[in-house]
């Protein structure tokens, strides 16, 4: 009997230790090519818990697990993440996990991990300090698109991000113009551009305009993140727009890439970009020069830009680095053309006189250091010193023949710095993972702008001619911004995550100068000039909230939601300028909304990829033009708080690998059929002008699409792509005709065919690019000031060949 008892003792014991029997899963992470250990990579089980970190070895573990499925990631500095599964039964685990570096060719990570080609993906919950839960977000991978990245072609590139407005009037891509749901594609001004997350607009509170345009070809990816989830880069509408460079390779002493590209009208670019490490130094650097005669007539230009990052990691958990950027350009401008000068011959111009410079000196340096797996900081250091010059004839009239006058002379000098730190936690509240985000920042502006009189040569001279008696405007605009920001994730299940945020900001504007009035005889002598003093001062705090919900119901499948507060301050633009065909309101007030999303997406998928949103932005206070008659019945636009404007409509992107689909076997090969479909509408709600309640809000085509194919392997990939965007208006009146300014009016539906090959055979690639296939006579902007007034034709039918060495 007592035999008996403790028999059946000790079977209970033995029954109950292996029902709570715990595992391990241990392993090494090695840089495949160099086959060197990776330390300081992070390593964490399904949605980060648990999670650990990779010792100086490169060896990481996980103790004391339950039995099942459990999916690992990693994440590393200038590495590629991977995800395996991994299923634990009665035994430990030892996994060896090899790593490509971010800078070898994406094809092949393609092809041994993700098994994709889209050249597109999203952002993860949790990357390079920021939180993207829940937020509509967008990464593109240049390198795998077969796009014409030599002229920066914003349509091919941009290609994949549903409801981009972008406009094409500068064919070598020298300045990027996108909008989107409304906003104003003007230099990008309504979103937040960076380069490695600091600022390169001129000025980001008062003078957001992007100038500068970093290379393409140097470019490892694009990250955007859409209006109601960036309330942790800012205030504005759009979103953000953060180019992210390419990382020094990690397995190379040197690494040497050069690339030479020509085509039509002229164009010719060299591209050099040297790379490498070296112990705990390394660094990637480029050269680019870029030339072209343009499509039309005096539309030639000439641009250099130079690139330097050098980092040093002084431990695994600590690493400072350092950015230098140069451009400049000079850029000859044909000016604008009227309704009827553009459906004569849209390749004409009868403006030989203007001129646009632009030089572009950006620093920054920033330092990361992890105190551990779960917390870590960041400190960005960054600063601006450039300037833009234009001069030239631009009358009222567009059609109006140059009588070789002194020409009109603008010249901004932009001198700003600024400082951002983020601090980011991971923690636990009993079994559940919680992120939270921290950050400040405070920016710096100190600019000038300058308006009077050039001289009457036909060269690109940017002195004024009487310092005296022909300064119109002489305005200088200091201003400061500081800003607290807070974001957490609250996962409150495995499905289901709350992600609320919040943001302080302090703006302080001023605007001290004169503006003046010079009058001429019929001679073209000064007879009079008069001029006002004026100062401005606008001090202004608020708190912008937002918050996001994601769900995601099973593998692959999320559904998401977000609503945020939007702010937009008055520009230097909106508070003077000289413009002969527009007046300025001095009672301008600050812009104010909301936006909210709610969609459902695909992630981290491998034969197919979607996302479909639904989007509603209210627009309050929202400045615009309207087109009016002076006293000489004159045709001259009033800028100005236009009403509130409502936007709304369905932004939907597919893609599918149709080969892999229907052959699972193949891995070699794809063919990838996309499409981009965004149906929108607007209308203004409420407004104390004179009809404009019901109108159309401008810049808003109702069917933006973007789609194509793109097939090949390993070696050679094709693609071809059609966009279609249908009339937009360019003013809240909704005028249709131009008139003799023709910098209002409509913008007619559009499309356009693109074509693309590439080949890649040993250290060689070669590309070859047909842009407007059908060559389409259209036209994407109506533009106020330069390089106009009036209207800009896009380029016609062009092509392109480059050839690619790296060694």
């Amino acid at each position: 009997m007592i035999q008996s008892k403790v028999f059946k003792t000790v079977v209970f014991c033995l029954v109950g230790f292996g029902l709570m029997a715990q595992y391990n899963i241990s392993g090494k992470i090695h840089a495949r090519k160099a086959g060197i250990p990776i330390s300081a990579c992070q390593v964490f089980l399904n949605q980060g818990n648990p999670m650990t970190q990779s010792n100086e070895k490169g060896e990481f573990q996980f103790k004391n697990l339950p039995k099942g499925s459990f999916v690992l990631h990693t994440l590393a500095p200038n590495f590629q993440s991977i995800q395996q599964a991994i299923s634990l039964q009665n035994k430990d685990i030892t996994v060896d996990i090899y790593l490509d570096s971010l800078n070898v060719t994406l094809n092949e990570v393609v092809v041994t991990q993700k098994q994709t080609d889209f050249g597109f993906t999203r952002m993860r919950a949790v990357e390079s300090m920021g939180i993207y839960e829940g937020k509509k977000t967008e990464v593109i991978l240049p390198e795998q698109l077969v796009a014409n990245l030599a002229t920066n072609n914003a349509r091919q590139v941009f290609s994949r991000v549903a409801g981009l407005n972008i406009w094409e009037n500068d064919g070598a891509g020298l300045q990027l113009s996108i909008g989107g749901r409304g906003l104003d594609p003007n230099r990008t001004s309504n979103f937040n551009v960076r380069q490695n997350g600091y600022d390169i607009s001129a000025d980001a509170l008062g003078y957001p305009e992007s100038y500068y345009t970093p290379p393409i070809e140097a470019v490892g990816r694009i990250q955007i993140v859409r209006g109601a989830a960036s309330l942790q880069y800012g205030t504005q509408f759009g979103g953000l727009i953060n180019f992210v460079m390419k990382k020094p390779v990690q397995d190379k002493k040197l690494e040497l890439v050069a690339r030479q590209s020509a085509g039509s009208f002229g164009f010719y670019n060299a591209f050099t970009s040297v790379s490498g490490s070296q112990n705990k130094l390394s660094y990637y650097t480029f050269f680019q020069y870029k030339r072209a005669d343009g499509w039309r007539a005096n539309s030639d230009f000439e641009s250099y830009n130079f690139y330097a990052d050098v980092d040093y990691r002084f431990s695994d958990k600590t690493s400072v680095g350092i950015d230098i950027t140069h451009m400049n350009y000079l850029a000859h401008q044909p000016g604008g053309l009227t309704d009827a000068m553009f459906a004569e011959n849209p390749r004409q111009t009868n403006r030989e006189r203007n001129w646009f410079k632009v030089n572009w000196n950006l620093w920054a340096l920033h330092l990361d250091h992890k105190f551990n797996a779960q917390n870590e900081v960041n400190l960005r250091l960054f600063g601006l010193s450039a300037y833009r010059k234009s001069v030239g004839f631009r009358p009222n009239r567009v059609a109006s023949v140059d009588d070789n006058s002194e020409r009109d002379l603008i010249t901004g000098d932009f001198s700003n710095w600024g400082a951002e730190a983020r601090y980011l936690k991971r923690y636990f509240i009993g079994e559940k993972l919680i992120v939270f985000l921290a950050g400040s920042r405070f920016y710096h502006g100190f600019n000038h702008s300058i308006q009077g009189l050039g001289s009457k040569g036909k060269s690109a001279d940017f002195d004024f001619i009487n310092t005296k008696e022909g300064i119109a405007n002489d305005y200088k605009f200091p201003n400061n911004n500081t800003s607290l920001f807070f974001e957490n994730i609250f996962y409150l299940s495995d499905k289901f995550s709350i992600t609320p945020g919040l943001r302080w900001e302090y703006i302080h504007t001023r605007a001290d100068g004169f503006y003046g009035n010079i009058q001429f005889d019929l001679a073209g002598n000064i007879i009079s000039a008069t001029r006002t003093n004026e100062s401005r001062t606008n001090e202004r705090s608020f708190v912008l909230g937002g918050v996001g919900f994601s769900y995601k119901p099973k593998a692959h499948l999320e559904a998401y939601s977000n609503v945020s507060q939007n702010y937009r301050s008055i520009t230097f633009s909106d508070m003077r300028i000289a413009n002969p065909s527009s007046v300025i309101d001095p009672d301008m007030k600050d812009e104010k909304g909301y936006s909210v999303d709610l969609g459902l997406r695909t992630y981290e998928t491998t034969i197919y990829n979607f996302d479909i949103s639904a989007f509603y932005l209210n627009y309050n206070n929202r400045i615009g033009e309207v087109q009016f008659y002076d006293a000489n019945n004159r045709v001259l636009r009033r800028r100005s708080n236009i009403g509130q404007a409502v936007i709304m409509g369905i932004e939907s992107y597919g893609e599918v690998d149709v080969l892999r689909w229907a052959l699972p076997e193949e891995q070699e090969s794809s063919a990838v059929i996309f499409a981009n479909l965004a149906f929108i509408q607007s209308e203004y709600k409420a407004s104390q002008i004179a009809g404009i309640v019901g109108k159309q809000v401008e810049f808003v085509p109702n069917v933006n699409m973007k789609t194509g194919l793109r097939i090949g392997n390993k070696k050679w990939k094709a693609s071809f792509q059609y966009t279609y965007l249908s009339d937009q208006y360019t003013e809240a009146t909704n005028a249709k005709d131009g008139g003799v300014s023709a910098v209002v009016g409509l913008i007619p539906a559009y499309s356009i065919m693109d074509a693309g090959i590439s080949y890649q055979f040993s250290r060689f690639k070669i590309e070859g690019n047909i842009n407007n296939l059908a060559n389409s006579m259209y036209f994407t902007r109506r533009a106020t000031g330069y390089p106009g007034p009036g209207i800009l034709p896009s380029d016609g039918r062009s092509f392109y060949l480059t050839v690619q060495a790296k060694f």
